[in-house]
């Protein structure tokens, strides 16, 4: 079957100029980690109610065009009386499912500290499966890290090889790519130097999606921002981030590619809203869309809200946040 047509339309739809995409996809352990902080008990019926409360709140649709879901809550239902699968009921509000379908980083072998993406392996088969339940964009994380003589041109080699062949098999099952080459904030690295790598890599992942054949037109990009390390004793200012975001993007991602949906990596919820508001001001004339992915950075207030029991007023606190990107991405705040 020939999806073409449609990965174009839902790639344009995810990247829609005023909304954005919900990334709900932590695994059982990294969701289990965030409870336990605040003091909720992880299992499936408490991760169950809190994708629920987040999914349900009135209103996401005006903001919210995607949800990247993990595979136990691509298979959950809401929590009301009917029991909607949640791909079923975010369909209803005309937002798209999507599902996180990488096995996570590993040790690269051969080189010292660097990773490699895994779940090549039998990912065609999941991704029909996956399409055939409602999914209809996929993600797939890769990992660069910044330190003394890395990234090696075999790690960014490796994983945009494997972003690449897993854009290739979604596209041939109908699902949208979001391909996400994550360059790390870890480190004490300078904002320049995160340009560099940053720009080489993006370079590397776009050569090796025209080898694969993959359609631009019918993906959503989700990289990092230019920005500094964790550590770094200069942080950039809004505008320098910004401005060397655009630089990068505008030299390294070509224009057929429909919008660029960036995760917030280690921001906090706010800086990550200003530095997509600030390149938004900045660029009126961009070829693509610039939106949000984010996870932590929406969902933030909202956990730490809810802990376990307070419903409304963390709908409340994730709509504001979803409001807030929204504005954003026209450079409204």
């Amino acid at each position: 079957m020939n999806y073409t047509e449609e990965l174009i339309i839902n790639a344009q739809k995810m990247v829609t100029k005023g909304k954005g995409i919900l990334a709900a996809d932590e695994s059982n352990p990294t969701c289990t980690k965030r409870f336990e902080a605040l003091g909720i008990s992880s299992s499936p019926e408490s991760r169950n109610e809190y994708r629920d409360l987040l999914f349900s709140t009135e209103g996401i649709e005006q903001y919210i065009s995607g949800v990247i879901m993990f595979d136990e809550t691509f298979r959950q239902s809401t929590t009301c009386d009917d029991e909607i699968p949640f791909t079923k009921y975010l369909q209803n509000l005309d937002i798209l499912p999507g599902i996180k379908v990488d096995k996570g980083v590993k040790q690269l072998a051969g080189f010292n500290n660097e990773v490699v993406t895994e779940g090549l392996d039998s990912l065609r088969d999941r991704l029909q499966e996956y399409y055939s339940l409602g999914a209809r964009f996929a993600k797939w994380r890769a990992v660069i890290k910044i330190d003394e003589g890395m990234p090696s041109n075999g790690s960014i080699m490796a994983n945009a090889h494997s972003l690449a062949r897993y854009a290739a098999l979604c596209q041939e099952s109908g699902l949208v790519p979001i391909v996400e080459p994550e360059v790390l904030m870890e480190g004490k690295h300078s904002i320049d130097r995160c340009y560099t790598v940053t720009a080489k890599t993006l370079g590397v992942v776009f050569e090796q999606l025209k080898t694969q054949n993959v359609n631009l037109k019918g993906m959503v990009l989700k990289p990092n921002m230019v920005i500094s390390a964790l550590a770094c004793n200069d942080q950039a200012d809004i505008d320098k981030v910004a401005k060397l975001t655009i630089k990068c993007l505008k030299e390294n991602v070509p224009e057929e590619v429909p919008g660029i949906a960036f995760l917030s990596g280690g921001q906090s919820s706010d800086i990550a809203t200003e530095h997509l508001n600030r390149m938004n001001q900045l660029s009126v004339e961009l070829p693509w869309n610039l939106t949000f992915s984010y996870g932590r950075a929406l969902q933030k207030d909202a956990l730490n809200t809810w802990k376990g029991k307070n419903r409304k007023e963390a709908q409340k606190a994730f709509l504001d946040r979803a409001n807030n990107n929204s504005l954003a991405t026209w450079g409204k705040i």
